[in-house]
């Protein structure tokens, strides 16, 4: 096989959730250079609604979705009108999520927040599953990609919540790669370090680079385009063997303040 072939995904669907922004848009554009039809889906539907129509003027196919991923009526919309529009669903990257990393002292938050992260971050991610996994199945390819984090293996203060999530949605992974796996649905995880998105350059300072540098190997931060290529390996032919994995994406090292 050509290495361009498997790397090829002409006649493929992808769905990215949170794909307006840092490494859900960057993730969006990859798969799209690769071939791939997109539907973006967002919170905010002009930031999908932007991202999309870069993908057409670039010369591919997609869709902008307006969707809360913690509302399965949205999540079974954005799975509707991505099979009505562009014809199947082969890729599902599950990146939306969130939660107040750094922010969760176990005095202050209330048994609500910390379950807010899981149905913000896990649930929501096993129920687009759920619903992609038959058209995967029918399509005869699928590969299912979840955005973990490194605070899912860390030990940090007040991110208790926001980890846990992370860690479950680690071990969902490897669990779902052996319910699908019969249907030849691939699903594996990567897990970013500390990348230069707008929320960490909201917070960023020259010294904290400094100290979540000082454990890192190569030394720099992440950039969108280092989490999107390992999504598309994860998404294109070439890992069609590889399944119930985690990849850290992380320069090598740790980037915590301690």
């Amino acid at each position: 096989m050509k290495i361009s072939n498997l790397f090829d995904l002409n006649g493929k669907v992808a769905i990215v959730t949170g794909g307006g922004n840092g490494i859900g848009k960057a993730s969006c554009l990859m798969l799209a250079k690769a071939g791939a039809s997109i539907a973006v889906s967002d919170l905010k539907l002009a930031d999908a609604e932007t991202v999309a129509k870069e993908i057409t003027s670039m010369g591919g196919k997609a869709i902008a979705v307006e969707c809360n991923v913690t509302e399965d009526s949205h999540l079974v919309n954005l799975v509707d009108r991505t099979v009505n529009e562009l014809g199947g669903v082969h890729i599902l990257v599950n990146n939306a999520g969130g939660g107040g990393g750094g922010r969760e002292n176990p005095t202050k938050i209330s048994v609500d927040d910390f379950a807010w992260r899981f149905k913000l971050n896990v649930f929501s991610a096993w129920r687009l599953s759920q619903l992609c996994a038959p058209h995967m199945k029918a399509a005869g390819y699928g590969s299912i990609i979840n955005i973990t984090s490194m605070s899912s293996v860390n030990k940090s203060p007040n991110m208790s919540a926001y980890a846990a999530s992370k860690a479950a949605m680690n071990h969902m992974t490897a669990n779902l790669a052996m319910d699908y796996g019969i249907d030849n649905i691939r699903v594996n995880a990567v897990g970013p370090g500390a990348t230069k998105t707008a929320a960490l350059a909201s917070v960023l300072t020259p010294e904290i680079e400094s100290k979540m540098l000082a454990h890192t190997p190569i030394k720099r931060l992440g950039e969108v385009d280092d989490i999107a290529g390992a999504v598309l390996y994860f998404a294109a032919p070439v890992s069609a063997w590889v399944s119930g994995q985690v990849i850290f994406v992380n320069g090598g090292g740790i980037q915590t303040l301690d």
